[in-house]
């Protein structure tokens, strides 16, 4: 058999890595629970707004009440809507890339729009406000947009 020996000072050294990085982990758990203790009661003394932070004790209530509510039905279902919609959207990046490497001719006349395009905010590309919700200052069917036209600030 092979074994190999190990000096004292080797043995010390590693023994110091070890404690270090336990004490490392130690150091980030306590500051970890400190930080969701203090939260717990400046939310559970009104201190903070438990509304709109809520408290670890109420965010660990409804995670383990997840499965009895189908959000995890709902998570996968964002989920799966997220991938196809990035794949469609990569396919088509690529194909219209491709077609424009291909041709000079589309490349040349698709190039000021496209420009154009890149320097927009890509929220402003939006095409619908369907899935905003309704904001409490506009009129009845607005979902949530307000211009000119649709406020209702009476």
């Amino acid at each position: 058999m092979n074994k190999k020996i190990i000096s004292n000072e080797r043995k010390e050294y590693l023994r110091k890595i070890r404690k270090n990085k336990f004490m490392v982990l130690f150091t980030q758990i306590f500051i970890l629970m400190l930080f969701l203790g203090i939260w717990e009661v400046l939310a559970n003394n009104g201190v903070i707004d438990s509304f709109i932070t809520s408290s670890p004790s109420r965010i660990l209530k409804t995670f383990m009440n997840l499965s009895s509510n189908d959000l995890v039905k709902h998570i996968l279902v964002t989920t799966y809507e997220t991938v196809i919609g990035f794949l469609i959207g990569t396919s088509l990046g690529v194909l219209i890339a491709i077609i424009l490497w291909w041709s000079d001719f589309l490349s040349k006349v698709f190039d000021p729009y496209l420009v154009v395009l890149n320097s927009l905010p890509k929220v402003a590309l939006r095409t619908n406000n369907y899935n905003l919700g309704r904001s409490r200052n506009t009129s009845n069917y607005s979902n949530g947009c307000c211009n000119f036209f649709s406020c209702n600030n009476t």
